[in-house]
């Protein structure tokens, strides 16, 4: 089978810091997280199980090679490979990764800014949403050949899905192998929406939380009686205004809340495909008004547009903030502060709230196959043993040591079914950072293409530990009884069900110009936003429409007009290239 490959246009970066270089060699070097259109949903294929094993003894060479890497997500618990499966990967394959992770702005933005300026690179790298800017540069080598001839493995996921890798209808190479994200992946659990502590649902009654009024009286009620936590006053509402993870605790909720698909900065109609910014959508306003009341009302915690991140996640780990809006992965590691103090009461439950009843949330829609990856660049002098190494990862072998861990340290086999003993569960759960950083599990899922949740392999078993059984024995019981409370197994069991597949995939992924107008114009929309949102949701009441008109007229002021016609453009040919549809 051959895939071609293609040249387009890519996503905005910002400018840079730091860089990594060196290129693999062959040394004794051994220092160092949705249903697909046509992927697996149950068990892998048979077929691609066989092409797959057919072909795995494609590797040979185990000799000792080391290759340097970049992550454009930060990765706080690396340990160098020396965790158990870290050891486990370098002795199967004789690999080792030098690797370094962003820590700085959370993307890779300004190292990889600096890198595409430089010319100087790791040998393979995980660019995020800063593909374009190495493409661009020329940085990023073509997989289409390698793959077919040394990657059987990646093969046999990516099978129905290879549209899905090509850059552009333009540019139909693969530079990219998506990795962040599951093939055939199947949602069973809630880990977004809108946030209430468990204590507070248990002492109301475990009340109907639907809308955000029903948000809002929850916590009104709650805080009411209340007004301190101990000795500290109690705080209703806290968001995260700090950079760019005001996307996730106060601009993307607004886009779930008023029954929209989450497309980042963009709406999409569904039917015309037209793109704008959604913070054009009437309902939005409507969103944003009720931020602007939930402030006034004294609600919302006055610090959220001045305090930092360390800020944020303290308030939280003390226990005293009662609601939140946002991912379990911003807060987690506040909440992990609270689940090893013993106070699990007060973490929290998970809600689909929208404005009002009107609205279906639509968080959990699934967009297929079509995820950040990973990339092998210029700079690496042995690519087929790169390439070689990443279709170990994605072997069944891989992918059970990737997330399972080691049989007989952190899973057992029993009656053939893989168990995860007591104690390591409770590590896992309740010393999270600590249990990652010496086992690995979790750390190594970037480095290649990999079945999701809910799918099995050919012994019966999931490929992920995320399934119902393994996701409610983690649960705690003040969790468990809240859901018992609400009647439902999981969080997820309260979001709406049978989503349709998005045609245009996630657009987050969705390769834009970095330069010209479209750049210019996004760069001024993105400030334009990070100014006015604190504006608008701090205004006086009786100042919010006014407020909130000017906030759109700058916007268009600026040029968002032609940037999302651009936009429009792109969504279309990205539906065409995904369908095979001919949209005029």
């Amino acid at each position: 089978m051959k895939w071609n490959g293609t040249k387009s246009l890519s996503l905005l970066t910002l400018t840079g810091v730091l860089l990594l270089s060196g290129c693999g060699q062959n040394n004794n070097d051994d220092s160092a997280g949705n249903s697909g259109d046509a992927a697996a949903t149950g068990s892998a294929s048979a077929s691609g199980s066989a092409a797959a094993s057919s072909d795995a003894g494609a590797q040979t060479d185990t000799t000792p090679i080391a290759f340097s890497f970049f992550g454009a997500d930060a990765s706080p618990n690396w340990n160098n490979m020396q965790d158990d499966v870290g050891k486990a990967i370098t002795a199967k394959t004789g690999v080792t990764i030098n690797a370094e992770f962003d820590v700085a702005s959370g993307g890779g933005q300004s190292k990889i800014a600096l890198m595409a300026a430089s010319g100087q690179y790791p040998d393979i790298i995980f660019a995020k949403g800063e593909l374009g800017k190495l493409v661009d540069a020329g940085a990023i080598i073509d997989l289409t050949d390698l793959i077919d001839k040394y990657a059987p493995h990646i093969k046999a996921i990516m099978k129905g899905s290879e549209n899905r890798m090509k850059y552009s209808n333009d540019d139909q190479s693969i530079y990219a192998i998506p990795t962040n994200g599951g093939v055939g992946n199947q949602y069973f659990d809630a880990t977004g929406g809108f946030e209430v502590q468990l204590r507070v649902l248990k002492e109301l009654g475990y009340p109907q939380i639907k809308t955000t009024q029903d948000f809002e009286n929850v916590l009104k009620e709650y805080v009411a009686k209340h007004p301190t936590t101990d000795g500290q006053p109690t705080i209703p509402l806290l968001l995260n205004g700090d950079g760019w993870k005001r996307m996730i605790t106060i601009t993307d909720p607004s886009v779930n809340a008023t029954g929209a698909p989450g497309d980042g900065e963009y709406y999409v109609d569904p039917t015309t495909y037209q793109a704008e910014l959604h913070y054009k959508r009437p309902e939005e306003r409507d969103y944003f008004k009720w931020l602007n009341h939930m402030y006034n009302e004294g609600l919302l915690d006055k610090d959220t547009f001045v305090e930092k991140d360390d800020q944020y996640q303290a308030k939280i780990a003390s226990g005293r903030v009662l609601g939140l809006i946002s991912q379990e992965w911003e807060y987690g590691n506040a909440e992990n502060s609270l689940k090893s103090a013993g106070k699990n009461d007060e973490t929290y439950g998970h809600f689909p709230v929208t404005v009002n009843d009107q609205y279906q949330e639509h968080e959990l829609q699934p967009f297929g196959v079509d995820f950040y990856g990973i990339s092998i660049t210029k700079a690496c002098k042995d690519p087929v043993r790169a390439i070689q190494f990443l279709d170990w990862i994605a072997s069944d072998e891989g992918q059970v040591l990737v997330n399972w861990g080691v049989e007989g340290k952190q899973y057992n086999i029993e009656n053939g079914k893989r168990v995860i003993p007591d104690d390591v569960l409770n590590a896992k759960v309740n010393d999270s950072a600590n249990f990652a950083k010496t086992t690995g599990i979790g750390l190594y899922t970037a480095f290649a293409p990999h079945y999701g949740d809910g799918v099995k392999d050919s012994t019966g078993n999931y490929y992920t530990t995320n399934f119902p059984e393994q996701i409610q024995a983690s649960y705690s019981d003040a969790e468990k009884e809240a859901l018992k409370g609400y009647n439902v197994t999981t969080w997820k069991d309260l979001w709406p069900q049978d989503l349709p597949v998005k045609e245009w995939g996630a657009l987050y992924n969705m390769q834009v110009p970095t330069d010209g107008d479209y750049a210019v114009i996004y760069q001024k929309t993105q400030d334009i936003v990070d100014k006015s949102i604190p504006k608008v949701i701090l205004a006086k009441p009786e100042d919010f429409d006014k407020t909130y008109d000017q906030f759109i007229s700058d916007l268009n002021k600026a040029g968002a007009e032609k940037m999302e016609a651009t936009y429009t453009d792109l969504v279309k040919n990205r539906v065409e290239l995904f369908t095979g549809k001919d949209i005029k």
